[in-house]
């Protein structure tokens, strides 16, 4: 696959008096190996210098007992730092739980007891609630009880709405200025970007120390300004902000990229387990939405990082109701064969949803980018926060959080129930506050309310309220989650569709399609069900999510029985995405922006070779090279200066240019810098000669001191021959990660191809700018 050529002198003898070469293999040079920002990781090198440091530790281990313990204590490092992200993630997430839900409520009142309780603690606490009214009580109060004493009224409703409204602007216009002073990087989901750093490539700062802080407050602020959007998703970030910021105080960790990379996505997976209450769905979700690379015993420390993160979350009991999420539920009414029907086509749903979202949302985001809309970030997230809260108010769907929504949505009637959903009436025409309260009057008692009348066309005006606020909001400069309001969208269409099927069940009980499925009593279907298979739908639809998707709607539920119609619901929603445009939400927002990230899940049909795409192409400049022993530190200083390629292939010579290696052009400088070669040894100067040959040249004795870099070459670089098809060389980098490879005929150097290269290379086979894949 791959060949390397090394030239080799004859060893000589080498005069007394001669130069001491000057050799980087004496001491480790601070910096060598790392990166710069902005640039991507060398897999292949990372995992040869663990194997390389665990070669050594356990050779050491058999010497003393100091050097055996260090080796346990090395094996060991992995899972403290997994309990540690798992504590550490599990107990922000239970704290932004909290907050948030204080502060949602508190955009509508105060609880006179201390201002600290939430509208449903608050309640719980006084011994005048009743059951009809328990969301109402003394010690609750409203903004118009308490500012201008009225407790009815048109008084009441418009200083309710106007204080509502100045509460969300606030929560929104803290969030955008906290992340816009400081920590940029804290704004977004953060998914896209965490797959790219995944696939190795370098951005300082976005999972740093700042960035976790501010997007854990900014992220409470966002949520509770009431804009359609959800704190999954960048609980996904802070969780890989938590293990970024852990991973330094382990030297293993900290100094190996790809090494730091496993704990990234066992941290992937912790996220998604404290924002679902879903450990198995949180590990399964790294592994099939955001990983590039995991290995069988990262699957093992995600597991134990997840369990720890919600064993966290259940011990601090966010909600108060010894449940992860806020709308936990469990179904007890069987589903019938035919209802895959209308399963399927929350599906289709689902799947239209999710290629109209992102068809907007990245049309939406391309304006902010190249237009003036871009430059006032601040100014998008008033704006939008005032339309969301001046529209969402008069409805109380929208009105309320969307988490509380979904509750709502997924909820199955019972006695306790005071829901408009749960309002039927019974044949005689009485109303009911709950469904089995006039079971006893036979199926009638399931026949639709003028209260559940209102509140279907309540639900249908928000849906499309949601549909239009979450392509809008989803990319603002604030941390915005998508995973929640494409619940949300699914949820509402579900509810609709399941209480439109309860009723042809009820008014159509004796014919041939329904017979059997009603009973005097109970249930002839469930509309929650129907809810939480939408919710499913939708948000497969945006993200193609398959597997996960499934596992962690199961682990919502807890019923077994409801698996079939998630999968069925999850592959219909993909299929038809999928069939209208193959990139979820994440992959094309990483496109949008540029990163350079190979999606593994795209195949490259197009019949084209190595030589097509490698650089040189006929007619430019020769391409950048260094020779092995006949260059001086003032040429290479003046090759570095004059271009800025990350890397330079080193040949024999320019007369023959058969390979050798390839050095990094970090390596490089930072070798040749002041701090180093010409620290180490005095007499080190422009004319000194710059080595890369395993043997020492003769050299004159009035020569300067030469300075030997043969430490800092890679010497098996990966090679290509030019007739290599193109779609080899895209596995090639896809599987091993690759930064650069380089391209022989015989062993002569004919050129280069870099990632960049090969997604300029895809852009253009898929009539797209070649361009637009630079970073931005």
């Amino acid at each position: 696959m791959y060949e390397t050529v090394m030239s080799h002198f004859p060893r000589q003898e080498m005069p007394n008096n001669s130069p001491k070469l000057l050799d980087l293999l004496d001491d480790t040079v601070p910096g060598i190996g790392t990166y710069e920002d902005f640039n991507t990781i060398d897999w292949v090198r990372e995992k040869s210098k663990d194997r390389d440091r665990h070669r050594e530790i356990t050779n050491k281990s058999k010497q003393s007992t100091v050097a055996l313990l260090f080796s346990i204590s090395d094996a060991f490092s992995g899972w403290l730092l997994m309990l540690l992200i798992g504590l550490m993630s599990g107990a922000l997430a239970g704290g932004i739980d909290i907050a948030a839900h204080w502060m949602t409520d508190l955009k509508e009142g105060v609880c006179l007891n201390g201002f600290w309780f939430n509208h449903e603690h608050c309640c719980w606490a006084s011994n005048e609630t009743t059951f009809q009214e328990r969301d109402k009580c003394p010690q609750w109060k409203s903004w118009a009880e308490l500012m201008v004493g009225v407790s009815e009224g048109p008084g009441l409703y418009v200083v309710n709405y106007f204080m509502y409204m100045c509460w969300a602007l606030l929560f929104a216009f803290l969030a955008v200025i906290l992340v816009r002073a400081f920590a940029p990087y804290a704004c977004g989901s953060g998914i896209p970007e965490i797959k790219t750093i995944l696939s190795g490539f370098i951005i300082r700062g976005y999972l740093g120390k700042w960035t976790l802080i501010i997007k854990t407050i900014t992220l409470v602020l966002a949520v509770s300004s009431g804009l359609s959007l959800g704190k999954e998703g960048p609980l996904v970030h802070v969780a890989c902000c938590c293990a970024n910021v852990l991973c330094h105080f382990f030297t293993k960790y900290r100094r190996n990229e790809a090494k730091r990379r496993e704990v990234l996505s066992a941290a992937s997976a912790v996220g998604v387990s404290v924002a679902f209450g879903a450990p198995i769905g949180g590990v399964l979700f790294s592994l099939e939405e955001v990983s590039y690379y995991f290995p069988l015993k990262t699957l093992w420390r995600s597991f134990f990082a997840a369990l720890v993160a919600a064993f966290t979350l259940r011990s601090i009991n966010p909600f108060g109701n010894s449940r992860l999420v806020l709308f936990y539920v469990e179904f007890h009414t069987p589903w019938h064969l035919l209802e895959l029907i209308p399963f399927v086509l929350l599906g289709i749903f689902g799947g239209l949803w999710g290629a109209f979202f992102i068809r907007a949302n990245i049309a939406w985001c391309r304006l902010r980018k190249n237009t003036c809309l871009g430059h006032y970030p601040v100014l998008e997230v008033v704006v939008v926060t005032l339309l969301t809260a001046f529209l969402a108010f008069p409805i109380e769907y929208t009105r309320m959080s969307s988490s509380e929504l979904i509750s709502e949505l997924f909820n199955d009637c019972g006695l306790l129930d005071s829901s408009k959903l749960c309002c039927y009436t019974s044949n005689s025409g009485s109303a009911s506050g709950s469904v089995n309260a006039t079971a006893a009057n036979g199926l009638g008692a399931r026949l639709v309310g003028p209260d559940l009348y209102t509140a279907m066309w309540q639900l249908a005006l928000a849906l499309l309220l949601k549909m239009i606020f979450t392509v809008v909001t989803f990319g603002m400069k604030v941390p915005s989650g998508l995973f929640i309001p494409s619940m949300a969208v699914g949820a509402i269409a579900g509810r609709l569709l399941g209480v439109c099927m309860e009723q042809l069940a009820i008014r159509h009980h004796e014919g041939d399609i329904f017979r059997g499925w009603c009973s005097p009593g109970a249930d002839c279907i469930t509309p929650g069900l129907y809810a939480m298979v939408g919710a499913a739908a939708c948000l497969g639809g945006v993200t193609r999510m398959t597997v996960s998707l499934v596992v962690i709607m199961f682990e919502l539920t807890g019923g077994l029985e409801y698996i079939v119609p998630l999968m069925a619901a999850a592959m219909t929603s993909k299929w038809v995405a999928d069939a209208l445009g193959r990139e979820s939400i994440y992959e094309a927002h990483i496109r949008l922006n540029g990163y350079p990230f190979l999606e593994a899940k795209e195949e490259f049909r197009h019949k084209t070779l190595a030589t097509d795409v490698m650089q040189p192409r006929r007619g430019d400049p020769l391409l950048s090279v260094l020779t092995e022993s006949r260059m001086t530190v003032e040429e290479v200083e003046r090759l570095i200066a004059d271009t800025t390629y990350s890397g330079f292939p080193v040949v024999i010579s320019q007369q023959s240019p058969r390979l050798v290696g390839f050095v990094l052009r970090r390596d490089l400088v930072i070798s040749l810098g002041e701090k180093n070669a010409r620290r180490n040894q005095e007499g080190v100067v422009s004319m000194s000669p710059i080595l890369f040959t395993e043997c020492d040249p003769p050299m004159s004795p009035s020569a300067p001191p030469a300075v030997k870099l043969r430490s800092i070459l890679d010497l098996s670089p990966f090679t290509v021959t030019v007739h290599t098809p193109m779609e080899i060389v895209v596995d090639i980098f896809r599987k091993l990660g690759l930064r650069q490879c380089l391209v022989i005929q015989n062993g002569r150097l004919l050129g280069i191809i870099t990632k960049k290269d090969i997604l300029k290379h895809m852009a253009q086979m898929a009539n797209r700018d070649p361009d637009s894949i630079l970073f931005n």
